[in-house]
Formats: C-alpha cells, sequence, structure tokens
C-alpha cells in the first residue's frame, strides 16, 4: 500500500534564487539522507515520486508552497516533517504534513 504526503512548504532568504529543477533535487537529497521510505519510479531512469504543484518564479518567496510525495510505509506526519526539515538549509523549511492512503 502507497501513502501519499502532502505537505506544505517555505522558502525564503537566499533560497528564493534556487530554481524548480534544483528545488526539486533539494528535496529528493533531503528525503534520501532522512532516510524516509519514499517510493521510487520505475523503468530507465528511476527518482523520487515528488511533485510541487506551483513551479515558483526565481526570486520570489512564499510561506505555502505545496508539494506531494509518496511513501512505501507510514509514519507519522510530525516525524515526516521533523526528520525532513532537518536535512534541508536554511531557507527552506515544511511547515506542515498530511498523511492519505492511497
Amino acid at each position: 500500500m502507497d501513502y501519499k504526503v502532502d505537505f506544505v512548504f517555505a522558502k525564503h532568504g537566499l533560497m528564493k534564487y534556487i530554481s524548480h529543477l534544483d528545488l526539486m533535487r533539494l528535496f529528493m537529497r533531503g528525503f534520501r539522507r532522512a532516510e524516509l521510505p519514499v517510493k521510487i519510479t520505475q523503468g530507465f531512469s528511476p527518482h523520487i515520486k515528488l511533485s510541487i504543484k506551483r513551479a515558483l518564479k526565481l526570486g520570489l518567496e512564499s510561506e505555502n508552497e505545496e508539494a506531494l510525495v509518496i511513501l512505501k510505509q507510514a509514519i507519522d506526519p510530525e516525524e515526516f516533517k521533523r526528520r525532513l526539515n532537518e536535512q534541508l538549509p536554511e531557507g527552506i523549511s515544511v511547515k506542515q504534513a498530511t498523511i492519505t492512503y492511497q
């Protein structure tokens, strides 16, 4: 069974200059370092099942950006938030996480 995690994050300070593609890479690296049980796609180029709802323009800050990641195992939303925030750089922080079952 897969678990869908909707999370809200903030992007501010010097991180406002990070591109959307680099932000995706940053989250993927953070998930791996936090040892979260993320779902990996099948095929020639496997990657983490992650999507950010809107691509923010370069140079803009935001307090409520939405994203979604798929996990293989259930995890407490507060534990997800804590472990991921420990791995993210200053300027990017997860503010809220909710888990639903697929």
